[in-house]
């Protein structure tokens, strides 16, 4: 298990110093999930996972500190569990619904998309680099490259929604962000493919 990244959020998670609200991408997009099994990837304290068991969603919340998914065991709605996203695979075509806000783990990127069901929609929200951020992140790795998710999923999904813009974090710096909403194409021939 990759341990100071564990301590390092279960110290972050005890001070309780992140957002509680969802991301305007979840509450806008959500909706979109053929069906209502979801998975909440480094879920937190469980803003999203919370939200999206109030529109009836069953949520399977993943994250690594262990102060993060106690707060969440126990919840209608919401199966918490502790996995270290170095080594956890995810199971194959099962969700409706991914949501990954501010965590970044490029290994899980294909993953993702086969954990989908067909037509099943990825959320994605986390920082981009760019020389002008006011904070930057201990290892860079942490940071998107500039149209680096749409390289990663417009060949398997449909992009509908993605972007690069400023904006602020949670501590008021401002930063250069990257959204996506992606659906899982169903693997058929579209008319496209059929005209070309």
């Amino acid at each position: 298990m990759a341990q100071k990244d564990k301590e390092r959020w279960d110290a972050k998670h005890s001070r309780d110093e992140m957002p509680c609200t969802p991301i305007e991408l979840v509450t806008n997009y959500a909706s979109l999930a053929p069906g209502r099994q979801a998975l909440d990837i480094a879920c937190g304290n469980g803003r999203h996972s919370r939200y999206l068991v109030s529109l009836g969603f069953e949520v399977d919340a993943l994250d690594i500190s262990s102060v993060a998914i106690e707060r969440l065991q126990g919840l209608a709605g919401i199966h918490a569990k502790e996995v270290d996203f170095d080594t956890y695979q995810l199971p194959k075509e099962k969700y409706d619904l991914i949501i990954k806000a501010y965590f970044l783990q490029r290994r899980l990127f294909s993953q993702m998309i086969d954990a989908l069901t067909p037509g099943g929609i990825i959320i994605l929200e986390t920082f981009l680099h760019h020389t002008d951020n006011e904070r930057e992140p201990s290892n860079p790795a942490f940071r998107l490259n500039e149209g680096e998710l749409e390289a990663a999923f417009d060949d398997k999904c449909e992009l509908l929604h993605i972007s690069e813009y400023w904006s602020t974090d949670h501590m008021g710096y401002k930063t250069m962000k990257a959204a996506m909403v992606a659906k899982k194409k169903s693997g058929g021939m579209t008319d496209e493919d059929f005209w070309s």
